[in-house]
């Protein structure tokens, strides 16, 4: 999941960086950030926007950092979103942030260390219950940002780097040291005052539709928040798996798994076929992320074909992205000759692979 870094060397580094005792922290922060001017990298412990808004700029410069290293665990933060919105203003275009969290991995792991084997999985049973789902369902948050101020979150890798991207920064690398997760982001695009995302059970899709109009397609939730921000990041770290998914998408949680395999994140898109969004049969309805790993001659030629809720995916079990983009071409010149024909076979082949040889989405 790594980047390889740039490194400057710098004789400020030294002079800079000695407040950071953690050698291999040190070490880290010096192989992640270059250093043009001595005033512009700060070192901060802080978790509310409040404090960013009102650092002082750099002296003899325009008022934007090069590097903004805090220190502070985001899951004491309140407002993570704020904050990251907050550091972007504070940055120039191209600066960095160093920021840092427990993630859940990690949370299990020092939890599993500390107590002994028969009470630490009772133990982080109820930890879970009460810090992962309590705050995420309607009537029991409230109670529990009442009792914590927000504080002390059980927070995944994938949430943070998606808030991170959500707020403008491109993910440039990530590593762990002792019990956190260091990330490096520099900002790429300029943001301001962007508001939390609400993620509730259901989920909207934007995708591209018939005559390359965009539909929202409806799903339920099998991935973390602000999962949507990290396509980019993924395909670039992890490439795509057999049947043109990505490889290890850690964005899927572990209810998300169950969901999909059991076919039932699919049932709201009924909805959408009800609408007229999609047919019965056609081609799989797209991110633009993911469309634009097609060829321009299928890409102009799925403008004129309506998506439907069973992709030629399913009857030809194709394992990568040519033998994809190859099944929706052999769909299409058949369904051009023969198009109630042609649906039909593709159906109760999609649906014989589904239920004989178990075809699943993966």
């Amino acid at each position: 999941m790594q980047i390889v870094s740039r490194r400057v060397v710098n004789v400020d580094q030294d002079v800079i960086l000695k407040g950071i005792k953690n050698k291999d922290l040190n070490s880290f922060v010096k192989n992640s950030i270059r250093i043009g001017n001595r005033n512009k990298t700060t070192i901060l412990s802080v978790g509310n926007q409040f404090t960013i808004d009102n650092l002082a700029d750099p002296t003899d410069t325009d008022g934007n950092y090069e590097n903004i290293i805090n220190l502070k665990k985001v899951n004491e933060v309140q407002s993570i979103t704020g904050l990251y919105s907050a550091i972007n203003s504070r940055l120039e275009m191209g600066g960095r942030l160093i920021t840092c969290l427990e993630t859940s991995d990690l949370r299990k792991e020092r939890l599993y260390r500390k107590f002994p084997p028969v009470i630490r999985s009772i133990y982080y049973f109820f930890d879970y219950l009460g810090k992962r789902v309590a705050p995420k369902l309607p009537i029991s948050n409230k109670i529990y940002f009442f009792l914590t101020a927000n504080r002390n979150r059980v927070l995944t890798s994938v949430e943070v780097l998606g808030r991170l991207v959500y707020c403008g920064f491109r993910i440039v690398e990530t590593k762990r040291i002792d019990n956190l997760l260091y990330v490096v982001a520099e900002k790429e695009l300029y943001t301001v005052n962007l508001k939390p995302r609400n993620y509730g059970f259901f989920l909207k899709l934007n995708r591209t539709g018939y005559q390359g109009k965009p539909i929202t397609v409806y799903k339920v939730r099998t991935m973390n928040a602000y999962s949507e921000y990290l396509q980019d990041y993924i395909y670039s770290t992890n490439k795509l798996a057999e049947g043109g998914k990505f490889k290890d998408d850690y964005r899927v949680n572990f209810m998300g798994k169950i969901l999909r395999k059991l076919w039932l994140d699919e049932l709201p898109m009924i909805y959408n076929w009800l609408k007229g969004d999609l047919k019965l049969v056609g081609p799989r309805p797209l991110s633009a992320q993911y469309l634009g790993l097609y060829s321009p001659e299928l890409k102009n030629r799925r403008k004129n074909f309506k998506p439907g809720l069973i992709p030629p995916y399913y009857a030809d079990l194709p394992k990568s992205i040519d033998e994809i983009m190859d099944s929706e071409m052999r769909y299409f010149d058949a369904y051009e000759k023969y198009p109630l024909k042609t649906d039909i076979r593709y159906f109760f082949k999609s649906i014989s692979n589904i239920v004989i040889k178990k075809a699943r989405s993966k």
